[in-house]
This record gives structure tokens, C-alpha cells and sequence, in this order.
């Protein structure tokens, strides 16, 4: 069930409210104005404007619509704090905090050390339990079913080191899967003698059968999982996640799910999908500061996942088994809950489409010219990540002219299955910056860069800014 039709009352933040039937009803209520405070303070550039305000006239129109409506998302880009030394086109890192979750994780770390080890010992797990709370009524799963982690790539560690599997036990797997977790699964192999068997996953399926039957074809009685990356990361390819799972639960095949770049980015709940595991950095998409993560497990499945770390105190169906991490910073966690703010008052849907627009926006641009190759699926198989590559240009090149020549940052992939330069806008990038890429990739193609600098070589230092009176800032 999306985001945009819960019929909740939840208590985010100290607000209470109804997360109700439509985003725009959602955006009504009286009590979301003390979520978004004024930003006239915040940084020198913003204005003294709210989200609310800055979407009242995309909320008049369907999501789709509302995407394409270029000057109200220009607005929208107050909300962020935007560097004026590059273009940021490598958002899939990690994402920008908007300026209200950054005003909200400062305060916290600064309120967090004055009370320290009082908070520590007497408040925790009471805030965190909160933040779980808040995570799974979005995430539409039981707050029993979900652990605060770090990251993506310890929540799916606990999970691919916690089961138990003997020698020969086979797993499902691909080389476009994100590296750490290959590399969490080669590590296994080798300690407990399991076999990886690696699918090939087609660049442009034609539609989602191929990638389903890609998968099938490789069980055999030995498979015991299956990892799926919900959004490919180095192509931006949506996966049929909810068919692979029934397909393999139909087999008696449990799936892991790598979450990473979905959580935040599309408009579904976890428990849409019906995996058995499931795992989110929280600081990509979702905006919540880096050190956020999200662990799902299905409740059956609990009790026979070993812990990464030892706590043998906590009950075996306790998803609290994995969150004994060591101490580690409570407003990471603490501000996830402003986060969701954001994202509730943006409303994910519009959030995904205007992304997707972006994507295509520039996609469409470049795909027919000469050389140039998109290694991305278009329309609703991708949305923000897409990835391109120019015949005869190493991708390693062309990451480094586009930052050099350009102050554009984007990142070179060079995978055994894809070699290209990722592109990943957020919603604060406009129009005008992706022309700049667009014009760039073009010239590329015509010969008309110049000398190639060196990998490493730091960009030209941009020009100063000035202020009125002509004084540097």
C-alpha cells in the first residue's frame, strides 16, 4: 500500500497528526507548521520559506504533472544548502540533509552533550524505540520486525553471517549486485564451503519476465537464498522484487533484499514486497544523517539469525539482538525522525516522480547521439540513478573531464558486467545543471575537450564570490 493513502495518526517529532488519504489533505493540517520552522536563519542564501508554502502550488496538480513544473522545484532547492563550487550529479552516495533535518541533528548532538550518559542510561532506548516505531508505520511492518543499524551493508551482513548454511548450500546472486555484499558472500564461501552462483542480469530486459526467468533457471534443490538488489546501483534497474519472491517462496527459497537505493526513492512498504530480509541506508534517499540504517526481518525468521556482534542477553526473537553495535551517536537515530518529516510533507510519490523526470529529462537528451550509449532501462524500470558511456572514452576519462572542465561530479563505474559514468540528481538539482552535463557529453562526442588531466587532479578553484560591494564572502 503506498505512502500516499495511509489513514494513520502518528506522533512524529513531538507533533501529532493524521497521515491521511492524500498528501495534499496530509499538507492541510494545521499542526505540520511547526515541523518545517522558517529557514531565514539557517544559511545565508535561504529564504525565509517553508516546505509547506514551496509545494502548495505542485500539490494543486497530479504527481506527474507536479514533476515537470520547473520553477516550483527551483523553489524546493531553498530547502537544501547547496554548494556553489560543483554541480552535484553523484547524489546515489549519499544525500544532502535538507536544512531543517541538518537544524534538527545539530540541535540534538548539542543537546545529546549536555545530558550524555543520563540520556544514555535513562532516555535511549525509549527514543530509539520511538524512531522505530515512526520507521515502521512508513516501512508497513510491526516495529518488532526491524532493527536500527548503521547502514545497508552491516544490516544485510548480519543477515548473510547470521544464517546458518552447511558446505555446498547454494546461493543466488548477481555480479551487478553492490560489491560489499558480493564480497560478504565470497567471504562466507570460503569459511563455511557455500556455493555463489552468479546470474547475468540483462541491461535492457525487454520486460520484467526475463530478469524473473533469469533467476529461476539458476535453482537447483542445493539454493537455499537469493539476493536481489531492489535498485540496481550501478544501473538504476527497478527489479521485479515481489515476483522473485513469490517465484522462490514458491520453491522454498528465502530472499535477502538489498533495500539501499529504494527506501525513500519509491513510493512502496516493505511489506509490499513479502521478502524475508530486508536492509536500507537510511542516508541516501530518505535524507536522515549518514550512520542510519534499517533492518527488516520477517518474525519467523528471527530467532535462527545469529547477531554479528555477541548479546546474549537479549531474547533469540528480539530483533534488539542486532543493535548491540557498541556506543555510537543517538542524534544519527534521534533525527531520522525529522527525516521522516520531510519526506511525509514532500510525499514520496511526488518525491519519485520528480525524480524519474529528471532522469529522463536528460537521458533523453544525449540517447541519440552518436556514441553514446544509455545503460539504463527508461520510464518505470529506473527512476534517478541512469548510467551512459561514450565509445572509444574510458569512463574513468570522462568522470574526470566532466569534474575538471566542467565542476560537474558524477562517478565512473567499471564492472565486469557494466562500464559507464553515473548519474544520480536529487530533488534540489535543477534543469539548467543538467543541461550543463547534456551540453558537456555532447562536446565530448564532437572532440571538443582538451588536454586530459590526470586521475586525481584536483578541478580549477571556482572564482569567488563577492558580495554587493564586491568584497569576497
Amino acid at each position: 500500500m503506498p505512502l500516499e493513502y495511509s489513514m494513520k495518526i502518528l506522533q512524529i517529532a513531538g507533533v501529532t497528526y493524521i497521515h491521511s488519504m492524500k498528501r495534499r489533505n496530509f499538507l492541510k493540517s494545521s499542526a505540520l507548521l511547526a515541523i518545517s520552522p522558517s529557514l531565514a536563519n539557517a544559511s545565508g542564501h535561504i529564504n525565509s520559506v517553508t516546505l509547506e508554502e514551496n509545494l502548495a502550488a505542485l500539490n494543486k496538480q497530479p504527481e506527474e504533472t507536479a514533476a515537470a513544473m520547473n520553477e516550483e522545484w527551483d523553489k524546493i532547492a531553498m530547502q537544501y544548502d547547496i554548494s556553489s563550487d560543483f554541480i552535484n550529479l553523484e547524489n546515489g552516495y549519499c544525500s544532502m540533509l535538507p536544512v531543517p533535518v541538518l537544524e534538527s541533528f545539530v540541535q540534538k548532538t548539542k543537546d545529546l552533550n549536555r545530558k550524555l550518559t543520563w540520556f544514555m542510561r535513562r532516555e535511549m532506548e525509549t527514543e530509539r524505540q520511538a524512531v522505530k516505531n515512526n520507521l515502521a508505520d512508513i516501512a508497513g511492518v510491526p516495529s518488532s520486525e526491524i532493527a536500527l543499524v548503521r547502514n545497508t551493508t552491516e544490516g544485510l551482513n548480519i543477515v548473510i553471517h547470521g544464517i546458518d548454511l552447511k558446505a555446498g548450500d547454494e546461493i543466488i546472486l548477481s555480479k551487478q549486485d553492490y560489491g560489499s555484499m558480493v564480497e560478504a558472500f565470497e567471504q562466507k564461501a570460503k569459511r563455511t564451503g557455500t556455493v555463489n552462483k552468479y546470474i547475468n542480469i540483462p541491461l535492457a530486459p525487454s520486460n520484467k519476465q526475463a530478469i524473473i526467468d533469469a533467476y529461476a533457471k539458476a535453482i537447483t534443490p542445493k539454493t537455499k537464498l537469493i539476493l536481489v538488489t531492489h535498485i540496481i546501483n550501478i544501473t538504476g534497474q527497478i527489479m521485479p522484487v515481489r515476483e522473485i519472491c513469490d517465484m522462490a517462496h514458491a520453491k522454498g527459497i528465502e530472499v535477502i533484499v538489498d533495500g539501499a537505493h529504494s527506501f525513500g526513492l519509491l513510493d512502496f512498504r516493505i511489506n509490499d514486497l513479502d521478502c524475508d530480509y530486508f536492509a536500507t541506508s537510511l542516508h541516501k534517499w530518505f535524507g536522515a544523517p549518514i550512520g542510519a540504517g534499517l533492518l527488516y526481518m520477517k518474525t519467523s525468521k528471527i530467532a535462527k539469525v545469529w547477531p554479528l556482534l555477541g548479546d546474549t542477553g537479549k531474547d533469540r526473537n528480539s530483533m534488539e539482538k542486532f543493535e548491540h553495535l557498541g556506543t555510537n551517536p543517538p542524534a544519527v537515530y534521534l533525527s531520522v525522525r525529522a527525516a521522516l518529516d520531510f519526506n511525509l510533507l514532500m510525499g514520496i510519490k511526488l518525491k519519485e516522480e520528480r525524480l524519474r523526470y529528471l532522469k529522463n529529462y536528460w537521458v533523453d537528451k544525449v540517447k541519440d547521439i552518436p556514441k553514446v550509449k544509455i545503460l539504463t532501462p527508461a520510464t518505470d524500470q529506473s527512476c534517478a540513478i541512469a548510467t551512459f558511456a561514450i565509445d572509444g572514452m574510458p569512463p574513468a576519462e570522462i568522470e574526470q573531464l566532466l569534474l575538471n572542465q566542467h565542476r560537474i561530479l558524477t562517478v565512473a563505474i567499471n564492472n565486469d558486467e557494466v562500464k559507464g559514468v553515473r548519474v544520480t540528481p536529487h530533488v534540489f538539482t535543477s534543469v539548467a545543471h543538467l543541461d550543463k552535463l547534456t551540453e558537456a557529453i555532447r562536446g565530448f562526442v564532437e572532440g571538443k575537450f582538451g588536454p586530459i588531466p590526470a586521475p586525481g587532479t584536483k578541478p580549477p578553484a571556482p572564482a569567488p564570490a563577492r558580495n554587493s560591494k564586491g568584497k569576497k564572502k
